[in-house]
């Protein structure tokens, strides 16, 4: 899930997002992005548009000091928090499309978990990913499937749409397989394959992740984006009281569970 500008600037709100969001819903499928590329001792892992690092920290955990670990995101205030949860990893701020690289450095494994379907231009950041992967490197690459395929999050973008008309969210607007694989294919990664993974994610407490995916929707918004600050908190409040029959629908005795699908497609150099 990646986050409005408006939400980025508050200071407190990649905590919230390393806090409430990491643990359940990013770390499960990092564990999974990694056991797919297969970590060795000694491998260089760079993970790009790491956020708050979570894939780069399974690989610190997998690997130990045998392993030299590199993660990069845009977002100065994610890295923050991805610096002071591990600060034995590399962290550097950059741009998918043109990767902060020293020269001639490469890496035996490339991943971005959820991230290619922000970027600008997804033809550069790949053949970005292509340039940092070494010679038989592996890469993995997820993105979620599209929400007409995911009933949680596509109610909720429903209540959305009443207060804000339309809205194309990001985050699962790169979700057909076959286009990610061209993507790759075009770049010239080898043995490009794909996988529809899916699972049962469950929060403890479903208030969170309902406050912040309604943030998300409003920053994506036409809406949204013409609105000044009191106006977001507003609508967000509003979305958010209007929200509840959904997440009505999702409660068990464990709190929220609901079905995520994401395509995670790998590659050789």
């Amino acid at each position: 899930m990646t986050l409005p500008s408006y939400a980025m600037n508050q200071a407190t709100f990649p905590e919230m997002y390393e806090r409430w969001l990491v643990a359940p819903l990013f770390q499960p499928w990092a564990d999974m992005t990694l056991e797919e590329v297969r970590l060795s001792a000694g491998d260089r892992v760079l993970d790009i548009a790491c956020g708050t690092g979570i894939v780069a920290r399974v690989a610190r955990k997998r690997l130990g000091e045998t392993g030299y670990i590199v993660g990069i995101d845009v977002s100065s205030d994610m890295l923050a928090v991805a610096r002071a949860t591990a600060p034995d990893i590399d962290w550097r701020e950059g741009n998918a499309n043109a990767l902060p690289l020293h020269n001639g450095e490469q890496f035996a494994v490339v991943a971005c978990q959820q991230g290619l379907q922000f970027f600008s231009d997804k033809t550069v950041a790949a053949a970005q990913m292509r340039r940092a992967l070494a010679p038989g490197g592996r890469l993995a690459v997820s993105t979620w499937r599209p929400d007409d395929e995911i009933p949680f999050f596509r109610a909720l973008r429903g209540v959305a749409e009443h207060y804000l008309g339309p809205i194309t969210d990001l985050r699962y607007s790169f979700g057909e397989a076959a286009s990610l694989e061209a993507l790759l294919r075009d770049a010239g990664f080898k043995d490009v394959r794909s996988r529809v993974l899916s699972r049962t994610m469950r929060f403890a407490d479903g208030a969170p992740l309902l406050r912040m995916n309604t943030m998300a929707l409003v920053g994506m918004s036409a809406a949204g984006k013409a609105m000044d600050d009191q106006q977001r908190k507003r609508v967000v409040d509003d979305i958010v009281s209007e929200s509840g029959p959904v997440m009505e629908l999702y409660a068990d005795r464990s709190g929220i569970a609901f079905e995520l699908s994401t395509n995670l497609a790998t590659a050789r150099a």
